[in-house]
């Protein structure tokens, strides 16, 4: 006779075999639609790469969504994203990507456990970064968060004013000068309820601030550019993209713990 132990088991293990289907099948998908934006944009899809986003996701998600092929996971928040690192610490081949904001105060957290922080957007959080990086004898490589559409809530250096550029310059080279960071290029967010192709000029946005920067920095590394979610991330990839972070359309709903998480 099947213990109810073994029972409950059994129906774990089908859940997440259906799980594992389930995020396998919209992830590659989602690589599809990638492969179509980049040849319509004359673009080699290799050089876009898709960063699975699992924030608020419970740990089986992620763990799910190694199963089903993933490469890179992206999370929102230090402490979840660290707690998951060391849950799946045998799950090996994948990197894990900071992409939210990152207070000063948890710096140490991104050095020590991340292989990317998409949103570097303050010289005080980027020289505790360096700090850290250095104790841990390792170069973090690091991507510019920029505000790009002016929006007084969202993070980042407010370029929204294309004579902008010059007044952050002392921040840049300040930063590109950290012996422990590595700058790759640049990420932003559209302003939110932005369908998809009102996405498109702000994306195009930051590819011309890239482009600026690079002009004053030729020596730096601007390869990366972070841009698409799930609601337009065919249109980022038109427009440069080289990292994507798309969540929902992947693996489904996020598990919100409060109404104000949700926000």
């Amino acid at each position: 006779m099947q213990s109810k132990r073994d029972g409950c088991v059994g129906d774990y293990n089908n859940h997440m075999t259906d799980l594992v289907t389930n995020i396998r099948e919209r992830y590659l998908q989602t690589l599809e639609q990638i492969e179509k934006s980049a040849r319509k944009s004359n673009r080699n899809p290799q050089d876009i790469r898709l960063v699975v986003v699992t924030k608020s996701q419970p740990v089986e998600v992620a763990q799910a969504a190694i199963e089903a092929g993933v490469k890179i996971l992206g999370e929102n928040y230090p402490e979840e994203g660290v707690m998951k690192i060391q849950s799946l610490v045998a799950q090996s081949g994948v990197e894990w990507h900071m992409i939210g904001h990152v207070q000063s105060r948890k710096a140490r957290l991104i050095a020590d456990h991340f292989a990317l922080l998409h949103s570097l957007d303050s010289l005080k959080l980027a020289q505790r970064l360096d700090r850290f990086a250095a104790e841990q004898n390792r170069i973090l490589p690091v991507l510019l968060e920029f505000n790009v559409g002016g929006e007084e809530t969202k993070s980042g250096w407010e370029v929204s004013d294309e004579s902008a550029i010059h007044k952050i310059l002392p921040d840049i080279q300040t930063i590109l000068d950290l012996p422990n960071l590595r700058v790759r290029g640049l990420m932003t967010m559209p302003p939110l309820g932005t369908d998809a192709e009102d996405s498109r000029r702000f994306f195009q946005s930051l590819r011309l601030v890239r482009d600026q920067l690079a002009l004053h920095y030729p020596q730096a590394d601007w390869r990366e550019l972070s841009m698409g979610t799930s609601a337009d991330y065919t249109v980022a990839v038109e427009e440069g993209a080289t990292l994507v972070r798309v969540g929902t359309a992947i693996v489904g709903a996020r598990k919100y713990k409060s109404e104000k998480e949700a926000e």
